[in-house]
C-alpha cells in the first residue's frame, strides 16, 4: 500500500509539474506555480499563499495550498486569451513576491471551457456549445483501489454519461480502514482523522482522477458533504473551523479543473448537526474562494434548500415521482427559474430498498419525462451482490439495461435546437416538448396507441408549414421515418393539424415517441437581369 501510494503521488506530481512548466497554456487549461517554503509546524493552517493574475484589464486572484515535503502550489484556469502576469502574496517571505508571466493561447478542439447556466434553464459550455447533462452517480469510486477506479473510467468511456456525481469524504468506514490515502485527512498515531492536516496523497489521485474524467469528456459533480460513514469517521460532525479549512481547501486544489461542479452535499439535510445558516456560509465560501464561478448546488433527502439564494446556480433533485408521468417535472423549473437537474429518480437494480429497485424501463420513462419537461435527469444502478460491487457506491461496470437506452435518448437529443428542450404546453398538452415552430418530442410512454392524428399547439406555427415526422421506439431504439411531408393547416384557436389524411400507424407497444422536425423553406434564388431574362426566355 505505502509503494502505490508513492507511485500515485509520484505520478500526479509529475503530471501537475509537467502542465507548470509548459511555456504557454491553452485557455481554460491550467497554469501551475510551484514553490518552495516552510514545512515546519502546521503549513495547512499556518501559511497563506495566493497569486493576483493579470491580462489587461481583467484581474484574477486565486489561492494556493500546501502539497506536502514543502511545496506549495497555486493554479490558475485562464479564461481569456493573452499575455498574463502573476505576483504572489504570503505572510511567508520564502512565498511572497514572487512574480512571472505566461502566454494563453486558443484551446484545443475538445476544450469549451467549464459549463454554464444558458438561456435561464439549460446549460452551455463558456465557448457557447450546449451541454446536455446525461449524468449518473457513483459516490465512492474515488476511495476504492487503483485498479477499480480504472475500471470505473474504463466504464465512463463507453457509456453515454458526461456527468458523474462523487463523493470527497468516504461514504463508509470500511473504505478508509485498511487504506488512510482513501480519506482526505491525515492519519494520528492513535488512528484518529487530523481534520487540521490534508493527506497530499488522496488529493493527489482525486486530481488525476477528475483530469482523467475531463479527458473523457465527462463533467466531475463534486460532493464536499454528506451524513454517511458512520460515527467512526465523524466528518460530519466537524466544528465550523474545519468545514471551511477543507472547503477552502478542496476549492484552492480543484477549482482550475474546468471540468468540476460544486455540490455542497449528499442530502444535507439529513446532515443534523449543521444549520441552514451553516450551510449558506459554506456556500458563500466556495462562491468567494472560486474565481471561476463553477456551477454550484446541494442535494436533499426530504426537505428542499432554498435554491432561491443567489449562490445556488441549478437544482439538484431528489424525487422520483416528479418524472414518473407528465407535467409534474415542469413545476419545478417554473419556481425555481434556474435548471433542473433530477440527479436521484431512484436506481435500477433489484436490492431490498424501495430506492434500488426500478425496472430498466422505468428508469428509462423517467428520463423521457423529464426530458420532454425541460428538465434534466441522472442515472443510477444498484444490484445485489459485492462482485461486482453496486455501481452507485463503488463504481466498476454498469449491469443495467437502462445505459444503452440512455444513450438512444442521448443520440435524439444531438438533432435538437441547441438552446434545449422546453416544454411546448405544460398545461394541456404535457406530452411534448421541444422547440415551437421547428422541433417537437412527442412522448406516448406506457401508452400503446395504433395510431396518431397529427395536431400540435399552434404557438409559431401557420398554415402551410411544412414538418417532417420520425417514429422513435425508445426501448428498442429505432427510428423509423415516415415517408411523407406533413403541411399544416389551422384546425383551432389552439390547434395545428395537415392537410389530408394526417394519421400516422404506431405499433401498439408502451415507450414511443415521434420526432416532428419543420423541413425549412428553400431559399429563393436572388433576382439579377440576367436570371430574369433566363426565366423570360429572352
Amino acid at each position: 500500500m505505502k509503494f502505490l501510494g508513492g507511485f500515485l503521488l509520484a505520478a500526479a506530481v509529475s503530471l501537475w509539474a509537467a502542465l507548470a512548466a509548459a511555456a504557454n497554456v491553452e485557455q481554460w487549461g491550467i497554469y501551475e506555480i510551484a514553490l518552495q517554503g516552510p514545512a515546519d509546524g502546521n503549513p495547512f493552517v499556518d501559511v497563506e499563499l495566493s497569486a493576483h493574475f493579470t491580462c489587461g484589464q481583467t484581474a484574477v486572484d486565486a489561492r494556493g495550498f500546501y502539497d506536502g515535503v514543502g511545496t506549495y502550489r497555486i493554479r490558475f484556469m485562464p479564461t481569456i486569451q493573452g499575455d498574463w502576469r502573476y505576483q504572489t502574496r504570503s505572510n511567508r517571505a520564502q512565498l511572497d513576491g514572487k512574480t512571472g508571466q505566461f502566454l494563453c493561447d486558443k484551446p484545443a478542439a475538445d476544450n469549451h471551457g467549464p459549463v454554464r447556466v444558458a438561456g435561464t434553464f439549460h446549460f452551455a459550455y463558456a465557448d457557447g456549445s450546449p451541454f446536455v447533462p446525461i449524468g449518473t452517480t457513483c459516490y465512492g469510486w474515488i476511495h476504492q483501489n487503483a485498479q477499480l477506479q480504472d475500471q470505473t473510467l474504463t466504464t465512463l468511456r463507453s457509456s453515454p454519461f458526461n456527468k458523474i456525481r462523487m463523493c470527497v469524504l468516504p461514504t463508509t468506514a470500511a473504505a478508509i480502514k485498511d487504506d488512510p490515502n482513501a480519506c482526505p485527512f491525515a492519519r494520528l498515531a492513535d488512528g484518529k482523522w487530523d481534520s487540521s492536516r490534508f493527506n497530499v496523497t488522496f488529493f493527489q489521485n482525486l486530481e488525476k482522477r477528475i483530469g482523467q474524467l475531463r479527458d473523457a469528456g465527462v463533467e466531475a459533480d463534486v460532493i464536499l458533504f454528506h451524513p454517511y460513514g458512520g460515527k467512526d469517521t465523524g466528518f460530519d460532525r466537524m466544528d465550523a473551523a474545519s468545514d471551511d479549512r477543507y472547503a477552502r481547501y478542496v476549492v484552492a486544489r480543484l477549482a482550475a479543473c474546468r471540468n468540476v461542479w460544486w455540490s455542497l452535499a449528499n442530502e444535507f439535510d439529513l446532515v443534523k448537526q449543521k444549520t441552514d445558516g451553516d450551510w449558506d456560509r459554506l456556500f458563500q465560501i466556495v462562491q468567494q474562494e472560486d474565481p471561476y464561478e463553477h456551477l454550484r448546488s446541494i442535494h436533499f433527502s426530504q426537505r428542499m434548500y432554498d435554491c432561491s439564494k443567489p449562490w445556488v446556480t441549478h437544482l439538484s433533485v431528489q424525487n422520483g415521482m416528479a418524472v414518473a408521468d407528465f407535467g409534474r417535472a415542469v413545476w419545478y423549473r417554473d419556481l425555481a427559474r434556474k435548471p433542473v437537474v433530477f440527479d436521484e429518480v431512484c436506481y435500477e437494480g433489484d436490492i431490498d430498498r424501495r430506492w434500488g429497485q426500478l425496472a430498466p424501463q422505468e428508469m428509462v420513462l423517467r428520463f423521457w419525462l423529464g426530458t420532454i419537461a425541460g428538465t434534466y435527469v441522472g442515472h443510477g444502478e444498484s444490484f445485489k451482490g459485492n462482485d461486482p460491487p453496486a455501481w452507485i457506491s463503488a463504481g466498476g461496470t454498469l449491469r443495467g439495461q437502462s445505459p444503452p437506452r440512455i444513450a438512444f435518448l442521448k443520440s435524439i437529443l444531438a438533432t435538437a435546437p441547441p438552446q434545449g428542450i422546453e416544454p411546448i404546453d405544460r398545461f394541456y398538452e404535457t406530452h411534448v416538448g421541444g422547440k415551437s415552430g421547428e422541433y417537437y418530442l412527442l412522448y406516448f410512454g406506457q401508452e400503446k396507441p395504433t395510431q396518431w392524428s397529427f395536431e400540435l399547439p399552434s404557438e409559431k406555427l401557420s398554415d402551410g408549414m411544412q414538418f417532417h415526422v420520425d417514429v422513435l421506439d425508445t426501448w428498442n431504439m429505432t427510428v423509423t421515418p415516415v415517408d411523407r411531408q406533413f403541411k399544416l393547416k389551422r384546425l383551432s384557436r389552439y390547434l395545428f393539424g395537415v392537410e389530408g389524411d394526417g394519421k400516422i400507424p404506431l405499433p401498439g407497444r408502451p415507450y414511443m415517441a415521434l420526432r416532428i422536425t419543420r423541413i425549412a423553406a428553400p431559399a429563393s434564388r436572388p433576382t439579377t437581369a440576367s436570371s430574369q431574362n433566363s426565366e423570360l426566355g429572352d
